[in-house]
């Protein structure tokens, strides 16, 4: 490999770029996880992490990922034969709808066109068609990185509400959680699964989910079995400030840090640079003539925006490009919309500068690779930009 000078730009939806803080934390000396300091660092990320949901509820911290968070909301929470109700909005609430079906749950799935997030009136009818409430779950995505597009999951509850049904509200907050305002309690969340490497700017390594008491008395009713997973072992654990097996210590230090970083920033300001990074983003899309993939314009995420390639041009091919000519890495594709779309994240550890350097370097590699553009991106991303500073002089 030949060896570059200066930062490489990561910009795809996650894992996200690690800030120094967050990777000196992580790198102090190990402790004994049984001893009362580990409950003191456990006790304050428990609670902690309760903030970034909204949440006055237990949260769970598995040394995971966010798909073995998703495995543990299933198994928690659902028996064989049961049905849940999902919608199409991407390769993620695909990915969930396969996990659950090898878990003998009954998929009712809400066809989409990857380029629009949930519509809670579908959902209402659906609800309101069962009559004999089979369906034990609505499982949605909040923020679908495969097509760039967030879902208002507060109208997902008054749907379920609306159609007077029991279903348990499930969600998928993976790449939405600390990038996006997440209100766990007000929007009557059941279920809400994340993980550590997208808007918590950390490693990969924690699976994370935030239940409800109608989760809870679920889980002590179903009969789906489980061991690692189980909630009510990490509950009793948790009261302590401990865990019923070891846990990723260090990655529990870096997350103390996550969260005093975002609470000095405050997280209403988290989730507003996040909204106007995001709108640069797409200034600079429009820019150059190219399309954005979600159609829906109330629904563009703050976390990434996924741009469709002109016709007879590879979005993996024009991804190489730009990684070996300006060392930016981009999104990929993924399944349906495979070669068809490059993804710009703007998540975590993101400011104007860095966007700048990011959208400069996605420019040059489209005049490199000969996709048609115009040059016009970058004058449009930085005119958002200056003309949205918060503290003008």
């Amino acid at each position: 490999m030949v060896q570059t000078s200066g930062q490489h730009f990561l910009h795809i939806p996650g894992p996200s770029p690690i800030p120094d803080r967050i990777l000196r934390a992580i790198s102090a000396p190990i402790i004994d996880h049984r001893c009362e300091e580990f409950a003191r660092l456990g006790r304050i990320v428990l609670d902690g992490i309760k903030t970034v949901f909204n949440t006055q509820h237990p949260v769970m911290i598995y040394p995971a990922s966010g798909t073995g968070a998703w495995e543990a909301a299933i198994v928690n929470t659902l028996s064989p034969g049961d049905k849940v109700l999902m919608v199409e909005t991407g390769h993620f609430a695909m990915q969930w709808r396969h996990m659950a079906e090898k878990w003998g749950i009954e998929v009712d799935l809400i066809p989409g066109d990857w380029r629009h997030p949930v519509n809670p009136q579908t959902i209402e009818t659906r609800l309101h068609e069962d009559k004999s409430h089979s369906i034990k779950a609505v499982m949605v995505v909040h923020n679908e990185t495969s097509i760039g597009a967030t879902s208002a999951i507060d109208k997902v509850r008054k749907a379920i509400d609306g159609a007077h049904h029991p279903a348990l509200l499930m969600v998928d907050t993976v790449s939405g959680l600390g990038s996006i305002e997440f209100r766990h309690d007000d929007w009557g969340v059941d279920v809400a699964v994340a993980c550590s490497q997208k808007g918590l700017m950390m490693p990969p390594g924690l699976g994370i989910a935030a239940l409800s008491p109608k989760a809870l008395a679920a889980s002590r009713q179903n009969k789906m079995p489980r061991s690692f997973w189980d909630w009510s072992d990490m509950i009793k654990a948790n009261e302590l400030g401990f865990f019923p097996s070891t846990p990723a210590t260090n990655l529990l230090y870096g997350l103390r840090e996550a969260l005093t970083l975002m609470h000095e920033e405050g997280l209403s300001n988290v989730y507003a640079r996040h909204k106007r990074l995001a709108a640069a983003t797409r200034a600079a899309v429009r820019g150059w003539g190219l399309e954005i993939l979600c159609l829906d314009e109330e629904a563009h995420s703050p976390v990434l925006t996924a741009v469709l390639m002109p016709e007879g041009h590879n979005a993996d091919h024009f991804r190489q490009i730009a990684l070996k000519s300006f060392d930016i890495s981009l999104g990929m594709g993924l399944s349906k919309v495979a070669g068809k779309v490059f993804r710009i994240g703007h998540l975590g550890s993101c400011n104007d500068l860095l966007l700048m350097g990011a959208l400069a370097g996605v420019e040059m590699s489209l005049k490199v690779a000969g996709v048609p553009h115009r040059a016009e991106g970058l004058i449009a991303a930085r005119d958002h930009l200056t003309a949205t500073l918060s503290c003008q002089v």
